[in-house]
């Protein structure tokens, strides 16, 4: 039985109270808009591949985070890419690793070629700046390519056939029709909770 129901939960920011009140005398104490407004920025916030470039960007310095602070650990400063190499190389994937290429439309096809030739345009220069990237051994490269490569087709995974944008689409059409209709204009504390 506790199947057949769902809560409905109470916009970020808001009252409770308020909003059950706003509920149950007929109109939304939020307009629609900007509901949805609020949610589409909530959704694209959370869909930023540019988060995970950063993040490599530090590992490929030998850097870890710590309390908040991005800290050199002496460890790994041997193997670590000189500021110029982890900036080219996480400067090379943010071409792809961006909310805009995220809420494209791409086809299987468009994913690999670009894929490899990110990887090809990476393989090229460390090839060609091996010494200013402050790499010391070929392992690297292949170190470097694996991240590349599994960071790029990834990322550009998620757009394919407009899976995401389609989510957000969805999403979005489901919160107006949630808040337009007369079942969640009346009923109070009752409304709460629904039928399925």
């Amino acid at each position: 039985m506790a199947d057949d129901y769902q809560m409905i939960e109470v916009p970020a920011g808001v009252d409770p109270n308020q909003f059950v009140k706003g509920m149950g005398g007929g109109s939304s104490m939020v307009p629609p808009s900007s509901i949805t407004q609020k949610e589409k920025a909530d959704l694209l916030e959370k869909i930023d591949p540019t988060k995970v470039v950063e993040e490599i960007r530090h590992k490929f310095l030998g850097e870890a985070l710590i309390n908040g602070k991005w800290v050199k650990v002496q460890a790994l400063q041997g193997r670590a890419l000189s500021e110029k190499g982890a900036w080219d190389l996480s400067n090379l994937m943010l071409s792809v690793s961006s909310q805009n290429v995220s809420i494209s439309k791409l086809n299987d096809r468009e994913i690999r070629d670009r894929t490899l030739n990110i990887v090809k345009t990476a393989q090229y220069m460390c090839n060609q700046n091996w010494e200013e990237y402050g790499l010391k051994g070929t392992d690297q490269f292949h170190f470097i390519h694996q991240i590349i490569i599994s960071n790029t087709f990834i990322t550009l995974k998620q757009p394919e056939g407009e899976g995401i944008r389609k989510m957000i689409i969805g999403t979005l059409t489901e919160s107006r029709v949630q808040q337009s209709s007369p079942q969640n204009q009346r009923g109070g504390l009752l409304n709460l909770f629904r039928r399925r």
